[in-house]
């Protein structure tokens, strides 16, 4: 099953020749769907209709897969205790910010999620695959649950583990590709994720610039503590490089490893940025965002 909110979207064209060159295979291309406040949501409860199998896998639109794997992340879900399964990413880019917010990608935000489950934090989801039954997506009221909410994948991941259910990491790791062609589009993109995640965890996203070393370094050094910022930056460094290469295989964090401190710096600017503001830039919708993360209505 294949969505698309516009009509006249280009990946329509794609799909088609799918459905052409694999004729006895059962591809449906879903176009439209349920009016919700975020449109995508409304996609995915019209894909969600008219879905037959138990269990359901949503992924982004730019997610490329390795052989096998379907059968690795639907695996977790034999044990009844899990009711979601998702999945690590790396990015790729052709133009230099895109290849920034990569670095970012795998050697700050990666390191975040995979420690996440040992602090506690036991209701993350990632777009990039959230796997789940279609019996506990009825349970929480369906996708029509998450229809206001801008970070749909977190909401599904809380809504969820709210069953008493755990989310799990699967093994697979995929790839996006990242459009960002200027530094003004990677801005607005990290200062979105800023702002989304301060109103649907607040006291988490205070408490982020902790992990900046970057910053910290840059504090050692202004005060001359040139000893105490050597051994911070090439743990900072070791640990990026771990995620980055170690599990994600990203070729960006390979290359760019130097670099790890300065995307802190930048982090905890764009960290500032999201303290302040509700509003944000979508899919080049502009929209106001409430204090619990929902889309507020238009005025």
């Amino acid at each position: 099953l294949f969505g698309v909110s516009d009509p006249l979207d280009p990946a329509i064209q794609d799909i088609e020749r799918l459905q052409a060159e694999f004729p006895d295979r059962a591809i449906r291309l879903i176009a439209g769907g349920l009016e919700y406040p975020n449109r995508k949501v409304g996609v995915l409860a019209e894909l969600a209709r008219q879905a037959r199998y138990p269990v359901l896998l949503v992924n982004d639109s730019d997610i490329l897969v390795e052989p096998g794997y379907l059968s690795r992340v639907v695996r977790p879900l034999a044990s009844e205790e899990i009711g979601i399964s998702t999945c690590l990413y790396r990015a790729s880019a052709e133009s230099l910010p895109g290849r920034w917010e990569a670095l970012g990608i795998a050697t700050d935000f990666a390191p975040s999620v995979l420690v996440a489950p040992l602090v506690g934090v036991g209701e993350f989801g990632l777009g990039a695959t959230l796997v789940f039954r279609a019996a506990d997506l009825g349970r929480i009221g369906g996708f029509a649950a998450l229809a206001d909410y801008l970070a749909d994948d977190y909401q599904l991941a809380r809504h969820i583990t709210g069953l008493g259910k755990r989310a799990v990491l699967a093994k697979p790791v995929v790839e996006t590709v990242l459009g960002d062609q200027t530094w003004a589009s990677v801005w607005r993109h990290q200062v979105r994720w800023a702002r989304t995640i301060r109103v649907s965890r607040g006291g988490g996203y205070l408490g982020l610039p902790i992990t900046h070393a970057g910053l910290w370094i840059a504090l050692c050094l202004a005060a001359g503590l040139w000893w105490l910022a050597a051994p911070l930056a090439g743990l900072r460094i070791a640990a990026g490089l771990a995620a980055g290469w170690g599990v994600l295989r990203s070729p960006v964090a390979l290359r760019w490893w130097p670099l790890i401190p300065f995307w802190d710096l930048w982090a905890f600017t764009v960290w500032c940025a999201g303290l302040a503001g509700n509003t944000v830039e979508w899919r080049g919708i502009r929209l106001r965002l409430n204090r619990d993360g929902k889309i507020a209505p238009k005025s």
